[in-house]
């Protein structure tokens, strides 16, 4: 039987497919423009949206497993019933490690996750923390002055590499035993805003300086580039209390990437590497 793949052609989904792809399974893509898809032979495209659930009627025959991101969270109940009526058999949820948290539930999170939990399918939802990939929007202040301007250059993070987080993907789509379950994971390592900066350096070989920034005025400037005023305070108000109060690594969630893909989980500097181009 197939698997499902909605957000096939993102930053993770392509990912994703690549993953599936090596182990032999059958893959199909549910995206709004096939023929701009890009994706590689063998992988059946289907157009359809989210968002108008009415769309994705074809792409669900013989489906047998799906990934389903949060990309329409006000029409996930109608999306996980067609998938339901279809046959399919186990959902695997895109989520994120902080969904509980009221300002990033808002975002749609816990909509898709509690659809999934009413369908009576198998499901797995897999919470991951920050994506190391998120410093790919500080890429152009590199490119241009080789430096970094952010509030809270002692936050601690635990950053997790995309690619492991489809690995953990794949692996619940492709294995048994995962129904029922949430995974939250992170990466292996708990590292300062100035440490993540200073291995985007190294990976460069080249000097990358930090410049803290002014808080209040960071947050009217994100406002500005139009993060929602909610979600700001929330990531700025995360990123004061690890500075005051820096934690070590959560081992429980360190401890996810290599229990599920077995292999050791990605660090921020492989992942530095592995972007130095997008930096450079």
């Amino acid at each position: 039987m197939t698997i499902l793949l909605t957000g096939a052609t993102g930053f993770m989904g392509r990912r994703i497919v690549d993953e599936l792809l090596l182990a032999g399974e059958p893959v199909r893509a549910l995206t709004r423009t096939p023929a701009t898809a890009g994706l590689p032979d063998g992988v059946e495209l289907f157009a359809g949206d989210l968002g108008q659930p009415e769309t994705i009627r074809d792409a669900l025959r013989s489906v047998d497993r799906m990934y389903l991101v949060p990309a329409a969270p006000e029409t996930s109940e109608e999306v996980v019933a067609l998938a339901r009526a279809a046959g399919v058999r186990r959902m695997v949820v895109l989520s994120g490690a902080a969904a509980d948290d009221d300002a990033w539930g808002a975002r749609g999170y816990l909509a898709v996750e509690r659809a999934a939990e009413r369908s009576g399918l198998e499901w797995t939802h897999v919470r991951p923390g920050e994506f190391a990939g998120n410093w790919l929007g500080w890429a152009p202040s590199v490119r241009a002055e080789r430096l970094v301007r952010r509030p809270y250059g002692n936050a601690v993070t635990q950053p997790v590499h995309e690619s492991d987080v489809a690995a953990v993907i794949a692996a619940t789509l492709i294995r048994e035993g995962h129904a029922g379950v949430t995974y939250t994971f992170a990466g292996p390592e708990a590292l300062t805003t100035v440490e993540q900066v200073g291995l985007i350096g190294a990976a460069l070989g080249e000097e990358v300086r930090f410049e803290e920034d002014d808080p209040v005025q960071a947050r009217e400037q994100w406002i500005r580039d139009g993060y929602p005023a909610v979600f700001v305070d929330w990531m700025f108000e995360v990123w004061a209390r690890s500075a005051r109060e820096p934690a070590p690594v959560n081992e429980e969630w360190a401890a996810v990437v290599p229990r599920l893909t077995g292999r050791p989980a990605r660090t921020f500097a492989q992942w530095a590497v592995d972007h130095a181009a997008s930096f450079r």
